[in-house]
């Protein structure tokens, strides 16, 4: 044996190598489900194409390296000119780009499945590395907003939903492709918008402003041009938030007042760069939809990124629930593999459960895109906010019994499991937090009684296969009908929708023993506080073999 080198016994080989996207059943039957028949092969070929790259050693590495190095902020040229540029490691590139071409970024509108197609995709390439899928989200959510105002919309979305990345700053309108990121949130405001005190000023042409204020958080500030919400001036009839879009150089190849101020040093996500920045008076923005109307505008941007929320915490409970299988199946002790002892396999069957509910919930969000049609577009509006509440709430537990399942190996950063339990409590976080979810919930089923309709009609579709499901949906509709306290029950309320419609889900499409085990422990209360506490007369090994990854 050479010197240095040594053979390691009782250890999982390193999870490199295999198709990401064949590996994970709950998600390819979601799209097998979902996709319009005529769309399958392409589909299925481009996502495994994605799948077998997201799954290679230059991949991981690629995500490895990204948030080995993250961003870093570079105010002034040598010469003093302020630049206001964020340089990235070339591995950011790189998986940047691999996700525009991917179709990632704004191509899923008005293409057949186009939804559900960018979901996988988005889930797939989240499991790699979760920081760049923020430009991306971005991206993508902003075509329906734009589209508040059809000139912009004719010249940016076909840039948007460009498969070309170019990095760099030049004027957006001379480049194959564009990435558009968002600036909404202020120190003293936060989730409430209305707070916000940036202001915009007319000038002559219509359409065209100029904007002071600070924004406290805006994501990914190399972008090509950002949508921010800014107060339009009283003295033209403005009395709300407005919302405008500010691209970062001026058609005639000069920078646009956009001064970073710094960098957001942050738990987790920190290949990503989120950014302060400044206002002067003289940013040049162009007007999107009415004015003192710009939370409606926006709304349909939000919405979209609420849904990303949802994939991407599937994203990171799939790739910590993969791992710690993965782990299970190799690692011995105490006379045999870990993934065959019981109260292992009840522990990862547990998580499975969770992540497997997680995917197909996302999935059938992305359908609801799809189609388009007034049930499905009010089913989104309860359903995203509820399942944005649930799902991204579940991802840090998750991660964090899955690290355990490692032990000391899951502690260290060579696992890759550290940086997905740091990036597990983003997606709760970003797009409004818990109560802003769960009050959403609550307008909706105040104001928008269609809405209320579709989630029943939709959980109804699973009345009498399981008497625990049965059950759940008598006890939510009880609930649904006390209005007593309701604010402060908000969560108890949401969590419950969100699990029944998970249930409901469940029940109609996965395999028996997964609805079986699921309506068992989340519906029917034969559960425990931690992971690893479901009955033991469960078909639980089945439940894992669903989870593990095909080498």
């Amino acid at each position: 044996m050479a010197p240095g080198t040594h053979t390691v016994t009782n250890q999982a080989p390193p999870l490199v190598g295999y198709d990401m996207f064949a590996s994970d059943a709950a998600l390819a039957e979601a799209v097998e489900r979902h996709l319009p028949q005529d769309v399958h092969d392409e589909a299925r070929e481009e996502l495994t194409a994605l799948g077998v790259s997201a799954g290679s050693a230059q991949a991981q590495e690629w995500g490895r390296l990204a948030n080995e190095y993250p961003p870093r902020l570079r105010t002034h040229d040598r010469f003093g000119n302020r630049i206001d540029e964020v340089e990235f490691h070339p591995a950011w590139h790189r998986l940047l780009g691999r996700g525009v071409g991917a179709g990632l970024a704004g191509a899923a509108w008005g293409r057949p499945g186009g939804h559900v197609r960018r979901a996988a995709a988005f889930l797939l390439a989240s499991q790699v590395e979760a920081g760049h899928g923020c430009p991306l989200s971005m991206t993508h959510a902003a075509v329906p907003a734009l589209r508040a105002e059809p000139e912009l919309a004719a010249a940016w979305e076909p840039l948007l939903a460009s498969r070309v990345y170019e990095q760099g700053l030049r004027p957006p309108l001379e480049k194959a492709g564009v990435l558009l990121g968002m600036g909404m949130t202020e120190k003293q405001g936060g989730s409430d918008v209305r707070a916000n005190t940036t202001r915009a000023e007319p000038l002559a042409a219509d359409g065209e402003y100029v904007l002071t204020g600070h924004k406290w958080f805006c994501s990914a500030p190399m972008s090509d041009g950002f949508l921010v919400l800014a107060q339009a001036s009283p003295a033209t009839g403005g009395d709300g938030p407005t919302c405008f879009l500010v691209p970062r150089v001026l058609p005639d190849g000069t920078r646009n007042a956009f001064a970073v101020q710094r960098l957001k040093d942050k738990l987790g996500n920190r290949s990503n760069a989120s950014a302060e920045v400044e206002f002067d008076g003289s940013t040049w923005a162009r007007r999107v939809g009415e004015e003192g109307r710009g939370i409606r505008t926006i709304i349909g941007m939000v919405a979209a990124t609420r849904l990303d929320c949802v994939l991407g915490s599937a994203a990171l409970m799939r790739q910590a629930v993969t791992q710690a299988v993965h782990h299970a199946s190799y690692r011995s002790a105490f006379g045999g593999l870990l993934v065959d002892k019981p109260l292992m396999r009840n522990v990862l069957a547990d998580l499975a459960l969770e992540s497997e509910a997680a995917t197909v919930l996302g999935l059938r969000l992305a359908a609801a895109y799809d189609a388009d049609t007034d049930a499905e577009r009010a089913l989104l509006r309860i359903a995203v906010p509820a399942a944005k509440y649930w799902v991204t709430k579940r991802c840090t537990p998750v991660v964090a019994e899955a690290l355990e399942c490692l032990g000391g190996n899951g502690y260290v950063e060579e696992s890759g499991l550290p940086r997905l339990l740091r990036e597990s409590p983003l997606n709760s976080i970003w797009e409004g937090a818990g109560n802003v979810q769960a009050l959403d919930v609550l307008r909706a089923l105040q104001r928008e009684p269609q809405a209320l309709n579709a989630f029943l009609t939709e959980v109804g579709r699973a009345r009498g296969a399981d008497h625990r499901l049965d059950r759940a949906i008598r006890d939510l509709l009880a609930e649904l009908a006390d209005l007593e306290g309701i604010e402060a029950r908000a969560r108890r309320l949401v969590e419950r929708m969100a699990r029944v419609l998970q249930g409901a889900l469940l029940v109609r499409w996965a395999p028996p023993e997964v609805a079986d085990a699921f309506c068992a422990s989340r519906l029917g209360g034969d559960w425990g506080a931690a992971f690893g506490t479901l009955p033991h007369t469960l078909d639980l090994a089945t439940v894992v073999e669903r989870a593990r990854a095909v080498v």
